[in-house]
This record gives C-alpha cells, structure tokens and sequence, in this order.
C-alpha cells in the first residue's frame, strides 16, 4: 500500500494525504461508503460516483452467503459484478458474525453460527474469511476479528484481544491477493492497556494498515476520543489510520484531530431512509410537520439534486407517502453532504485551517 502525506494542521494531529489502490487515488480523510450487499440502496453506481464518493464498502459476510463468493469471481470480481469503477473495501464480516450472539459460538478456530437468511449452519474461520475477500478482489480487506460488546469485562476483552490477535497472523498467512490491500484490526474495547497491547502485537504481524475496531458501539462519545487518543502513538505514522464505523460529521472531525484518516459509516444512508437528513445547519427531520408547506430546498448550500430541484414540501410528501422515489433522492443528498464535508476537511488540513472548521449537531430550521 502506497500512502503519501500531502499536510500535517499546524494546530492538531489531522492529515492530509493519498491512499492509492488499484482502482484509483484515494483522497484522505476519507469516508467510505456503506454497500453492504453490493449497492447502495435504490442508486446506481453513477449516481453514488456522482455525489462525490470516492470508495464503498461491501460485506464479506453478506456476499458469502449470498449469491456466493464463487458466483462474484466468475463474474470477474465484485467491480465488475456491480459495475463499480472506483476503489472497493470488503469488511471481514466479523462484526456482523458476533451480533448473532443467540446463535454463535466462538472457538480457537473459528465461528461457528447459523446463516441470518436460511438458520443453516456455518463455521467462519480467519482463512474462510480472507479466501472470500480475495475471491471478491476488492482494493482493501480486513483480517477476521472479534468486536466485543460495549460494556465488557476486562478479563474477557483480555482474552478477545489475543484470540484476534491469534487470528490476523492467520488471516495474514491466508492472503495471497497481491492487488489487494490488508488491514490489521486493534481490539481492546474501552481499556488502554488492552489497545496499546492489540496496537503494538498488530503492528509486529505487519500490515500495510491499520483500523481501529470495536468503537461506536454504544460507548460514550468521550470514551471513544480518550482510546483513539491513546492508541494511535502506538501506530505506524506512515500507515493510513482507519477507525471504523465512526460515524457523525462531528465525531469524524474529532477524529480526524487526533489522526485518523479513513471512516465509514452506514448513517448516510440509514438515516436518509428514516427521514434523517444531515445539512449545513444541522439535523433535519423531514417528516415534521412544519415542512409540509415549507418551499425551501431542502440546504440551500447543497448542490445535490434533492437540494437543486425539489422543495421541503415535496420531498416530505414523498417520505409520508412511502414513495422509493423520495429515499432516493434523501440518500443522495445525505451521501453528497458527507462527501462535501470531507472535501472541505481535506483542503482546510492543506490550508491550516481545520482549527476553524466546525459542526452543527443542532437541529436544522
């Protein structure tokens, strides 16, 4: 992995820099959009492109189950499969095996679980996992983890950590994708020594990266900052910093001060589809009733095409009326607005004037 540091703020941790992979230069910071099942729901890959996103994420889980690895590189890979031009990063599928928590059972090994669609049983292991992201080509993989939940006992983070850390030398022996980069994962739930114990151990096994796991997951906000804080010394300065499923504008811009470059989230798109819309003034719930009327465009400093075309009133006719044509144009907007916001992130870490850039988390008028 190639990764090239453009600007460091003056007045923080935050940089500026290029990821390149084998489908293209990667901007960072960088948001990573949510294509869970290989699409983003109810847009075409022009579309996505369109609002500005660089990168999409797909599940290795999902697409294993189904249609089936096998299926996807038959048909020359996940890319072409989804006819997706830009870069591609598959998630091991390790966090969405431990949420099926009534019906899994972990082991030295592997998972063993029964499939989300059809209750047939399934045994996941470090080397499945990886053979399925290779299978699928994608740009960047990450190695089998295990994502505790948020509280946990120490003792049992203790034991997470080194059964992950077990895990991405095995995940690391298994993959044999020169075209495709893999991230380790730095466990430890809420504890700093456990962290800087994942962090250093990981960094020992090599990898052309490294995401900080196992955060955002119900833990406070302040929490999430203090181990990220605390851990990323113990991270290579050179390597891309990955810290996933983070998450809010506001909670990336934090992040992106203590020095993380990558993120991902499936807010964008979940959201929009809740009638949840992220704008230059804040959030805004298109389903109130003070919009029904409202001929506003939905943020007057957005260039997406809910915002250029169509009104408050509309599109909240459209979201009450359950009408696919209404989550559409929400999800555009939303995606376009996270794109946006990491292009202005991008050029204040350059300008060195990130320390003036700030969020609304209120809610919009």
């Amino acid at each position: 992995m190639r990764f090239e540091i453009d600007a460091h703020d003056p007045h923080s941790l935050a940089r500026a820099g290029r990821l390149y992979t084998a489908h293209g230069v990667l901007k960072t910071p960088v948001f990573i959009a949510s294509a869970t099942h290989a699409t983003i729901k109810g847009l075409s890959p022009e579309e996505v492109a369109h609002a500005g996103i660089q990168i999409v994420a797909v599940n290795g889980y999902h697409l294993w189950l189904r249609p089936g690895v096998e299926l996807i590189a038959k048909a020359g890979g996940v890319h072409k499969f989804m006819r997706w031009k830009r870069p591609i990063l598959s998630d091991s599928g390790g966090f969405q095996v431990f949420s099926l928590a009534q019906s899994r059972e972990i082991t030295r090994k592997g998972v063993r679980f029964k499939s989300h669609i059809d209750g047939s049983p399934r045994f996941m292991t470090p080397e499945a996992s990886i053979e399925a992201q290779n299978a699928l080509g994608t740009d960047s993989a990450m190695i089998f983890d295990e994502c505790v939940a948020y509280p946990s006992a120490k003792e049992y983070v203790r034991e997470s950590v080194e059964l992950t850390l077990q895990w991405a030398r095995r995940s690391k022996a298994a993959h044999n994708n020169p075209h495709q980069h893999l991230f380790g994962i730095v466990q430890g739930g809420t504890f700093e020594d456990l962290r800087l114990r994942s962090a250093e151990e990981t960094v020992k096994i090599g990898f052309p990266g490294y995401a900080l796991g196992g955060l955002s997951v119900g833990e406070p906000r302040e929490e999430m900052l203090r181990v990220i804080q605390a851990t990323l010394p113990a991270l290579p300065e050179e390597r891309p910093r990955y810290v996933m499923g983070v998450g809010t504008p506001a909670d990336m811009l934090a992040c992106m001060r203590l020095g993380i470059d990558v993120f991902d989230c499936v807010l964008p798109n979940k959201n929009a589809r809740h009638g949840s819309l992220f704008t230059s003034q804040g959030v805004l719930k298109i389903k109130n009733a003070r919009f029904r009327e409202d001929e506003r465009p939905l943020d007057p400093s957005c260039d997406c095409e809910a915002c250029t075309k169509y009104t408050r009133a509309y599109l909240r006719h459209l979201w009450m009326a359950e009408e696919p044509f209404g989550a559409r144009l929400l999800t555009l907007h939303n995606l376009r607005h996270y794109a946006v916001f990491m292009e202005r992130a991008r050029e204040a870490i350059v300008n060195g004037t990130l320390s003036r850039m700030h969020v609304s988390e209120g809610r919009a008028d």
